[in-house]
């Protein structure tokens, strides 16, 4: 069964905390759970972070579950024994919300919060990526020991961002290693390819699935201007399915899902500046696309 959730980020940023400071935390709830209708929510810097409980009723007051939450890697400035200590934390907050994976990035040499341009991303040798993803792997069955998948996120500015990376990534790690497969940085991390390909590649080892939109014309002018990854976010590189300023195509990657019995959450995760594109109305369409697209294609 799927569940459709959102992410507070396109209310109130979590990377740039002044998009969206004046939007109360009772709105963001109150508009994802009770106007639009979203089943989840994942995390944010406004929830409870080190009360687990105080965060299933906080959300569960609006309707909401909480989905899951980013959880910083330093897999290769840190021992693996070490990464195990820092996560424990983290699952027990997932595991007392029945969440049911957590999401995971490598960021201790990352661009993505940074101000150096988001083309300067780091790159690991071939190598360095296979005792990478040995490390994942292990931190991986780690957290299926305790009934959570791990969800790598590829992302911009990372050592997981290309077509050519996830490849050299999901072949270095093993079965206890899946796939948050994220539309938006798919497309980005191709300089614009279709991201249908990656995802029919990988349907098997997707565990979550974030439904993020791409203007093109942003994206160039980020590429072509060398801004970082933020000066994107701000500059609106990011949108929702269903905006017409859009370039991806979500029915071939929804029917993906669907032929692959895909049981898990789809999440719009699309941040934008909330002055400029209102949230209510962009979380809105982006929810009754992705609806219409499923029905269509069988996905239940």
């Amino acid at each position: 069964m799927i569940q459709f959730g959102t992410n507070p980020i396109a209310w109130a940023n979590d990377d740039d905390q002044t998009l969206g400071a004046d939007i109360p935390t009772e709105r963001i709830l109150h508009e994802a759970g009770e106007v639009i209708g979203f089943d989840g929510i994942e995390n944010g810097h406004r929830w409870p972070q080190d009360d687990p409980e105080a965060l299933r009723q906080l959300l569960g007051g609006y309707g909401l579950k909480f989905i899951s939450g980013w959880h910083s890697l330093n897999l290769l400035a840190h021992s693996v024994e070490a990464e195990k200590i820092a996560i424990q934390s983290h699952l027990d907050k997932l595991k007392h919300n029945g969440c049911r994976v957590v999401i995971v990035c490598e960021t201790s040499n990352s661009v993505q919060g940074l101000a150096d341009p988001v083309n300067d991303a780091p790159v690991l040798s071939d190598a360095e990526m296979r005792a990478f993803g040995t490390k994942v792997e292990d931190i991986a069955q780690y957290c299926a020991d305790q009934g959570i998948a791990l969800v790598y996120h590829h992302h911009m500015g990372t050592v997981v961002e290309t077509p050519a990376e996830i490849d050299a990534f999901m072949a270095a790690t093993g079965p206890a290693t899946k796939l948050l497969f994220d539309a938006g940085h798919a497309y980005f991390g191709a300089n614009g390819q279709d991201p249908t390909m990656i995802l029919k590649k990988y349907a098997i080892r997707v565990s979550h699935f974030h439904a993020k939109n791409v203007r093109p014309a942003v994206m160039n002018d980020v590429r072509a201007k060398g801004q970082s990854f933020m000066d994107g976010v701000r500059g609106g590189v990011f949108t929702v399915p269903g905006d017409d300023e859009g370039g991806i195509d979500f029915t071939p990657l929804l029917s993906i899902l669907a032929d692959q019995g895909y049981d898990g959450w789809i999440v719009i995760e699309a941040e934008q500046d909330p002055d400029v594109h209102e949230p209510l109305k962009y979380q809105s369409l982006g929810l009754k696309t992705l609806k219409n697209i499923a029905k269509k294609v069988e996905l239940t």
